[in-house]
C-alpha cells in the first residue's frame, strides 16, 4: 500500500479504494508464485534491490545538493536533545515512526535460511545503511523548502521525471522485502514443528541445495488471507504502521533477552557482562516500545491478537504433545511381559511380515499389546517402523534404515528406524519400499552373525592365550626374572603370539563369512524369505488422547477439545506414505494423559 498510495498523488481521481485494490492484487499474484521456490522467483531479486538502492541513494544526494547542503549537520547528537527539550511529549511520541526508518534491518536478518550472515552483514553497512541515510537526508532536505508535503514526502521529493521508474521500482521492491517476510514465516513454523511446539503442516524444500529454502501451503495461503483481509479493513499506511512497528519492537526485546540467554548458557560468559547487555540494549528497545504502546487504539492491537493467537496453537499443541508421549513411555510393553508370552506372543503366528509404524525409538509401544488383542493371530515377522527425517537432502539408499533386534531371535522382532532427508521422495512405491527393507534386513541378520561369531571366536581365543602365557610362565629354568634380564626375548615372544592371533583373526573372520556353517542364519533368513512371499501388511494406529476424568475443567477444555481439534485437522504422520488400502490394518486407542 506504500508504494501504491503515490498513485493518489500523480493521478487525478484515484481514490484510496482503488489503491486498496491494486495493492489486493499484488498480494495475491505475490503469494500465488511462492510454490514456485525463493530460488526461481528470486532471480530478479538482487538487481532490483540493487537499482532501487541505487535510486534511493542518489535522489537523496540529488536532494541534499539543491535544497539544503547544510542538512549534514544533522549528524550532531546535540540535535537529539534539542528536539526532545522543545517538543517534550510529542518527540517521546515520534520515536514510534522513528522505529519504522530501520525496520527492513530485522526483516533481512530474519531470512537467514535463505543467505549467509556474512553476506546481510555485508549488504547491510555497505549498501542498505548508507542509501537509507541518503534518502531520508535528502526527504529532510526537501522538506525544509516545503513542509506541506511531510503526508507523502516519498514521493514528493521525487523528481517528477523520474516518479513512473521509482513508482515501479517501489512497488517491486515491496514486494521483495514482503517475499523476506513470508519466507522467515515458512522457517520459524518449520522450527516450531521441530521442536514440538506447532501442529504438523506439509513442508515442500524447493532447493536441493539450501535446506533453509521451503515452501508451507497451508500457512502461504492464511498469511495471504489475513494480508488481504488487513488491508481491505484498514485501508490507511498509518494504521499498518503502528502495527508494524509493535511487532517490530517486541521483536527486538525478544531477541535482545534471548540473546542473553545465550551469553549466559552457550557462551558462558561473565555475569556482569552478559548484564551489561540488555541493560544498554533493553533500555533503549523499552523507551521505543513505551512509545509505541500508545497506538495499540491506532493498529497497535493488530499484532498482538495475532500473537496471543498463535501462542494458545503452539501451547495447547505442546502440552497435548508431550503428555501424550509421556504416556506412550509410561505405558510401553516391558520385555519380562513379552518373555512370558512367549515367541508364539500368546497367539497365533502365521506367515507374513507386519510393519507397525510408531513413533518410539525405543521399546515396544503399547499400541503393539492392542494389536495382539484385537488380531486372532499375528505375523511371523514383526518390525516396528520409526520414521526420521534428517538434515541432508539425500540418503543414500544403503544407509536408509537402521535395524536393531527387540526380543530373541525366535521371536522374529525388530525395530527399524527408515531415515529420509528433505529431497527425498516419501510417497515412494510400496514395492520398492518393501524389497529395500528386506535387503536392509538382511544384510543387518548377516552382520549380526559374524560379529556374534567373532566375538565368541575371540573370547575363546583370549582365553587361550591366556593359558599360553601361564603355562610359559610355570616353565622350568624360565622365571620373570630371566624375562627381565632378556627383553628381547619376551619381545619375540610378544611378536609371536600376536602373529598368531592375527593369523586366527583373518582365518576366522573367513570362515564366519561362510554362511553355510550357520544354521541359524540359514533357517533365520529361509524364514524371512518365506514371510516375504507371504506379503506385507501395514499396521497403523489411531490414537486419541483423553483427559483423565479426574482432571480439572480447563485440562479436559484444551486436551479433548482443542489439541483434539488439532489432531484430527493436522497432517498425519502416514501422510508421506503410499501404502496399498488393501494391506492396512488399523486399530484404535485411547492416550488417558
Amino acid at each position: 500500500m506504500s508504494a501504491v498510495s503515490g498513485l493518489e498523488d500523480e493521478i487525478e481521481g484515484i481514490s484510496t479504494g482503488v489503491v486498496v485494490v491494486i495493492s489486493i492484487v499484488i498480494l495475491a499474484c505475490l503469494f500465488s508464485i511462492q510454490q514456485f521456490g525463493t530460488g526461481k522467483v528470486g532471480f530478479l531479486f538482487a538487481p532490483v534491490l540493487a537499482l532501487w538502492f541505487f535510486s534511493l541513494g542518489s535522489i537523496g544526494i540529488y536532494n541534499i545538493v539543491k535544497y539544503d547542503i547544510t542538512i549534514v549537520r544533522a549528524f550532531n547528537p546535540a540535535y537529539i536533545y534539542l528536539f526532545f527539550k522543545r517538543n517534550s511529549t510529542d518527540a517521546w511520541s515520534a520515536l514510534g515512526g522513528c522505529v519504522l526508518c530501520i525496520t527492513g534491518a530485522e526483516a533481512m536478518f530474519a531470512d537467514l535460511g535463505h543467505f549467509s550472515v556474512q553476506a546481510i552483514q555485508i549488504a547491510f553497512t555497505c549498501v542498505v545503511f548508507p542509501c537509507l541515510l541518503l534518502a531520508y537526508m535528502g526527504q529532510a532536505a526537501y522538506l525544509m523548502k516545503s513542509p506541506e508535503s511531510a503526508e507523502s514526502i516519498f514521493y514528493a521529493s521525487v523528481p517528477d521525471a523520474l516518479f513512473w521508474p521509482v513508482f515501479v521500482l517501489a512497488t517491486l521492491a515491496a514486494m521483495i522485502a514482503s517475499q523476506a517476510m513470508i519466507s522467515a514465516t515458512f522457517s520459524c513454523v518449520k522450527q516450531s514443528m521441530a521442536l514440538g511446539c506447532f501442529p504438523r503442516l506439509k513442508i515442500v524444500h524447493t532447493s536441493r541445495k539450501r535446506m533453509g529454502q521451503i515452501y508451507i501451503p497451508v500457512m502461504n495461503w492464511f498469511l495471504m488471507i489475513m494480508c488481504i483481509v488487513v488491508v481491505a479493513i484498514f485501508q490507511s499506511t498509518t494504521d499498518i504502521a503502528n502495527a508494524y512497528g509493535i511487532a517490530e519492537v517486541g521483536v527486538m526485546i525478544v531477541s535482545t533477552s534471548l540473546v542473553t540467554l545465550v551469553m549466559l548458557l552457550i557462551w558462558q560468559k561473565n555475569l556482569f557482562l552478559a548484564l551489561c547487555f540488555p541493560l544498554v540494549f533493553g533500555s533503549v528497545e523499552l523507551i521505543y516500545l513505551s512509545a509505541v504502546l500508545t497506538k495499540i487504539k491506532e493498529g497497535g492491537w493488530l499484532p498482538l491478537v495475532f500473537a496471543t493467537c498463535f501462542l494458545c496453537v503452539m501451547y495447547t499443541w505442546n502440552y497435548g504433545s508431550v503428555l501424550k508421549y509421556r504416556s506412550e513411555v509410561r505405558e510401553k510393553i516391558s520385555m519380562d511381559f513379552m518373555l512370558e508370552l512367549g515367541s508364539t506372543l500368546g497367539t497365533v503366528r502365521v506367515p507374513g511380515i507386519g510393519l507397525l509404524y510408531n513413533e518410539l525409538v525405543q521399546g515396544i509401544p503399547s499400541i503393539f499389546g492392542q494389536f495382539l488383542l484385537s488380531l486372532p493371530a499375528i505375523h511371523s515377522t514383526i518390525v516396528f517402523v520409526c520414521i526420521k527425517y534428517v538434515p541432508i537432502p539425500v540418503v543414500p539408499q544403503e544407509e536408509r534404515f537402521l535395524f536393531r533386534r527387540v526380543c530373541p531371535k525366535d521371536y522374529h522382532m525388530f525395530r527399524c528406524v527408515a531415515r529420509y532427508g528433505y529431497k527425498d521422495v516419501r510417497k515412494e512405491d510400496h514395492h520398492a519400499f518393501e524389497q529395500l527393507l528386506v535387503e536392509s534386513l538382511e544384510k543387518f541378520l548377516r552382520r549380526e552373525a559374524q560379529d556374534l561369531a567373532l566375538e565368541s571366536n575371540l573370547n575363546e581365543l583370549e582365553f587361550d592365550s591366556v593359558s599360553v602365557r601361564s603355562r610359559d610362565s610355570g616353565a622350568p629354568g624360565v622365571d620373570g626374572n630371566d624375562e627381565l634380564r632378556i627383553p628381547l626375548m619376551q619381545d619375540r615372544r610378544l611378536e609371536e603370539i600376536g602373529t598368531s592371533i592375527s593369523e586366527v583373526s583373518s582365518a576366522m573372520l573367513s570362515s564366519v563369512t561362510s554362511q553355510d556353517e550357520d544354521p541359524s542364519l540359514e533357517y533365520e533368513l529361509s524364514a524371512l524369505r518365506e514371510a516375504m512371499d507371504s506379503g506385507f501388511t501395514y499396521m497403523l494406529a489411531h490414537g486419541d488422547v483423553k483427559a483423565k476424568k479426574n482432571s480439572f475443567f480447563l485440562k479436559k477444555l484444551v486436551i479433548n477439545y482443542f489439541y483434539g481439534f488439532m489432531r484430527r485437522n493436522c497432517r498425519a504422520g502416514t501422510a508421506n506414505m503410499r501404502t496399498p488400502h488393501m494391506n492396512i490394518i488399523r486399530v484404535g486407542m485411547t492416550y488417558m494423559v
